[in-house]
């Protein structure tokens, strides 16, 4: 359906005149985003439903993050690739909006998202393009249970909360990004590029998303959540940056001494991680305990046996336990300057050793197993250079 042409912008209104106000810093943004939801029902009563997927160009996917949905059930952990999606592949490109007056009339079902979008109701629909200093990022959704809802009265009114939200969107994004991309500069400058390939990085980072996808009904996590691990799993290892190259590069065995210095990485890690939050000024980051679990807890045993506190079972937060198997699945198939990468086969029986150990989550593991062949595809697809 081409696109009916819209006159979306922010026609000169304020905050102040609309009595909209953003939420404060800090707060998850699922959380602003059901605050903001309130406060334009006060302006436009029908909008039953405004959601946000964010977009992955390295792996074409669109993928569902944060929704306030008024009545029925909300579609999270879908995902799909956006090339094989015409029309929204032309709202990224244009930079378009969508008007869909009589979604029963214009969605065939055919995909899990028009099948839900059937199912629970919805009757009209905008669709926003989400920027970020003119890249496209995702998409934002508005949702009605009435028909032809979304006339261009209502879309200037809805113009103002869309760039409030694009805004809150990239806020949070842009402070991951600045850890993150610090991170990876402290490694460059350390020399770490050999010992950690950005490739390993990218594997290990995947392996725990797909991990955390197959846990998120089971153990009821968000979408935020999971996209938020997958963000800082890169950060695990940071303060290896501050462990000697005659440690780290070692082609044998560490002695005792040796281990006992490595192990130290975590804290570390912690104190680079301390010095880049307050640096920053994101001490209000939203999810800032996954980034510090993901650093401090990855080398956690669920048997009390790991480092550097000895905690055991559900003390244990789950991001740590996920990265801990993202972390030596990779580790096991990748090659290193000390060992063969072993075959999957290998990794899958060592794994459920350190689960019958119980060092590991069973949860986790069986998620792997379940998903091996999306495993493989990731391990094949980002290969070390």
């Amino acid at each position: 359906m081409t696109p009916r042409p819209s006159p979306i912008d922010s026609n000169g209104i304020t905050l102040a005149e609309t009595g909209t106000e953003a939420p404060p810093v800090g707060q998850a943004l699922n959380q602003r985003l059901r605050q903001l939801h309130q406060q334009l029902m006060e302006m436009t009563p029908d909008v039953d439903r405004v959601a946000v997927a964010l977009y992955d160009p390295r792996v074409d996917l669109l993928k569902t993050f944060v929704n306030s949905t008024r009545t029925g059930e909300a579609i999270t952990g879908y995902e799909f690739h956006l090339s094989k999606s015409q029309s929204l592949s032309h709202l990224a490109t244009s930079r378009s909006v969508r008007v869909l007056d009589n979604i029963p009339a214009a969605v065939r079902g055919n995909t899990k998202h028009s099948a839900w979008l059937l199912k629970e109701g919805y009757r009209s629909s905008l669709t926003v393009p989400l920027l970020d200093k003119g890249s496209f990022i995702g998409f934002l959704f508005f949702d009605s249970l009435k028909p032809a809802v979304f006339t261009e009265p209502v879309q200037r009114k809805l113009a103002l909360i869309a760039s409030l939200i694009n805004m809150l969107i990239c806020s949070e994004l842009n402070l991951v990004h600045s850890i993150t991309a610090s991170a990876q500069v402290a490694r460059e400058f350390a020399n770490l590029r050999d010992f950690e390939t950005g490739a390993h990085l990218e594997r290990m980072a995947h392996y725990a998303r797909l991990i955390a996808r197959e846990l998120q009904q089971s153990h009821g996590l968000s979408d935020e959540y999971i996209e938020h691990l997958y963000l800082f799993a890169p950060l695990h290892d940071i303060g290896k940056i501050g462990i000697p190259d005659c440690i780290l590069l070692k082609p044998g065995p560490l002695d005792p001494e040796e281990r006992k210095l490595m192990e130290t990485h975590v804290q570390k890690g912690m104190e680079i991680l301390d010095r880049m939050v307050g640096e920053f000024g994101l001490e209000d980051l939203p999810d800032s305990a996954v980034m510090k679990n993901v650093v401090a807890g990855h080398h956690e045993k669920l048997d009390g046996s790991g480092y550097p506190l000895g905690l055991k079972g559900e003390a244990i937060p789950l991001e740590a336990r996920i990265i801990a198997v993202a972390d030596v699945l990779d580790a096991l198939t990748s090659h290193r300057h000390y060992k063969e990468a072993w075959t999957m086969d290998a990794a899958m029986e060592e794994l459920d050793h350190l689960v019958a150990a119980g060092q590991f989550d069973a949860d986790c593991v069986a998620a792997v197993r379940r998903r091996r062949d999306a495993v493989e595809a990731i391990r094949d697809r980002f290969q070390d250079g």
